[in-house]
């Protein structure tokens, strides 16, 4: 479910050019992403082979790259702040819509954690698969399975997972409070010692004369007409991407801790860069 707590947009009308643009973009980001995901099938077999099944040194990179390339032609501008992470571990970010794929992919190789029912959306689903998206369920009788499933992916340390702790996606103007019980996961006793949190934040600067929620994704809107108003606009924005401080998990005392430490950092993040300065594109 997702967050409902500002007020509807609006949108203008497309108009003849905004469909033209949204016919154009759509058609090329279908060929990039068709080609993609040929390219990332046709890998990943010899890829399980050599590197065994957890490892995707190859296609993770072809992920990244169709990512790099749909952020191109959308004209959407990536600027990034700090670095990814590396080893064992995982990031947890802002979820502002599902837009933010497109970022955080095109910054490394990751691996998003997402519940189960994605897997089933028509067309998503299938992408979100090939992308090595990692599927967890909420019943309660498949806990023991997807937990041992989520300390294996977050023990092995080839790709950073990414967590949403909101539990929900927003307007990108605030970020909701953390949901500790995610963060239990990062304190398994077969976890290793140095394994670290490092927490992201998302901030999405609107095109000129929008909304400055134009990007996000809540209440009743649908994927079809946020897909349409990010398509036909004719100048995009931009998508600020900040990568703070890792959060070694054996320095935090209980779940809650971590929690308020990873959200107090992303929150600061998005205040920083949605204020007047931080509205400057380098």
């Amino acid at each position: 479910m997702r967050w409902d707590g500002a007020p509807q947009i609006t949108p203008a009308p497309m108009g003849v050019l905004g469909v033209l643009r949204a016919c154009q973009r759509g058609a090329a980001i279908l060929l990039v992403i068709g080609f993609g995901f040929l390219t990332l099938l046709l890998c990943r077999v010899p890829e399980r082979v050599i590197a065994g099944p957890l490892r995707r040194p190859v296609t993770a990179r072809i992920t990244q790259i169709v990512c790099v390339f749909v952020c191109v032609i959308l004209g959407l501008k990536v600027t990034r702040q700090g670095n990814l992470a590396h080893g064992a571990g995982a990031i947890v970010a802002n979820h502002v819509s599902w837009l933010d794929i497109l970022p955080l992919n095109a910054g490394g190789p990751v691996v998003f954690v997402a519940k189960s029912e994605v897997r089933d959306w028509a067309g998503i689903g299938i992408l979100a698969r090939g992308a090595g998206t990692l599927f967890i369920e909420r019943r309660r009788m498949a806990a023991k399975d997807q937990n041992r499933l989520l300390h294996m992916r977050l023990a092995e340390g080839a790709e950073r997972l990414v967590f949403f702790p909101e539990g929900t996606s927003t307007d990108g103007l605030r970020v909701l409070p953390f949901r500790s019980s995610l963060f239990e996961a990062f304190f398994a006793a077969e976890l290793p010692r140095d394994m670290t949190v490092q927490p992201v934040t998302i901030a999405y600067h609107a095109p000129a004369g929008e909304s400055p929620a134009f990007y996000g994704w809540w209440g009743d809107q649908s994927f079809g007409a946020g897909l349409m108003r990010v398509l036909s606009v004719r100048k995009n924005g931009h998508a600020a991407v900040i990568y703070h401080a890792p959060l070694r998990v054996s320095e935090f005392a209980s779940r809650k801790a971590l929690a308020q430490a990873a959200e107090k950092a992303v929150r600061a993040g998005l205040l920083r860069a949605l204020s007047p300065e931080g509205t400057e594109v380098s």
